[in-house]
């Protein structure tokens, strides 16, 4: 694609790390293959990002050694594309941006990372977060503000500290970003051998301060198997 044929307007595109095995969940399948209410976990992650009006593609990060994938139905769709993810989230994340850097989009087109385990995020909380950003270079992600007293134990388990709790979030995702920074940032992490679990952290430590964006409590991530009771429970109430 050449760059007089690229539209100058920004666009927007979703990528998911799901390379991971979910060891947490206590099952061989891992988590995102799980079944939710008729479909895989994955598959209702895929179907709430793709059916956004402002998302234009979807990149997965798979692990090499995935057999599930190619029985979905969303595997064939036109707007879903794959790549091979790497050891941890943040080497499948690079490996998503590096693919779309790749002469499919433009450097300052903006990318939304979510969790392959998050099956319940809302239209209405996409809508906020790419409103809220759109115009913010810096990016940022869904949160939660920290309703519950928080404490500090030392490695017995005994409490030292009660932590302060105003200003203090609970990161959710997606989390948006330009490609181009974040792709440079999750790069430079990398080298210092920084693994971060999150993308604003990898754009924390390039210097930018992501700005938080307030979403809903029923966008869960789903690492333990009572979760999926939880997510069925709001998948049937939520009414987008």
């Amino acid at each position: 694609m050449s760059a007089g044929n690229r539209q100058t307007r920004k666009k927007y595109w979703a990528v998911i790390p799901a390379a991971g095995v979910g060891r947490r969940m206590g099952v061989e399948l891992p988590k995102q293959y799980l079944k939710l209410l008729g479909k895989t976990v994955l598959e209702h992650t895929i179907e709430r990002l793709g059916k956004h009006p402002d998302i234009c593609g979807i990149v997965v990060a798979l692990s090499a050694e995935d057999t599930f994938w190619p029985e979905l139905r969303v595997a064939s769709a036109k707007n879903i594309h794959t790549v091979v993810g790497g050891e941890e989230r943040c080497h499948s994340v690079l490996n998503a941006l590096n693919y779309l850097d790749n002469d499919i989009a433009e450097k300052d087109d903006w990318v939304l990372v979510h969790d392959a385990a998050r099956p319940c995020i809302r239209q209405d909380d996409l809508d906020r977060l790419i409103s809220e950003l759109k115009d913010y270079p810096q990016g940022g992600l869904l949160g939660l503000p920290v309703s519950d007293t928080v404490k500090r134990t030392d490695t017995s388990g005994n409490v030292v500290e009660t932590v302060e709790r105003n200003q203090l979030w609970r990161a959710l995702t997606p989390q948006m970003f330009p490609l181009g920074a974040l792709r440079n940032a999750l790069q430079g992490a990398i080298d210092k051998g920084a693994l971060v679990t999150d993308d604003a952290s990898a754009m924390e430590l390039s210097g930018s301060f992501p700005h938080m964006v307030e979403g809903h409590s029923d966008n869960i991530k789903i690492t333990r198997p009572q979760d999926l009771k939880l997510a069925e429970l709001y998948l049937s109430q939520q009414e987008d």
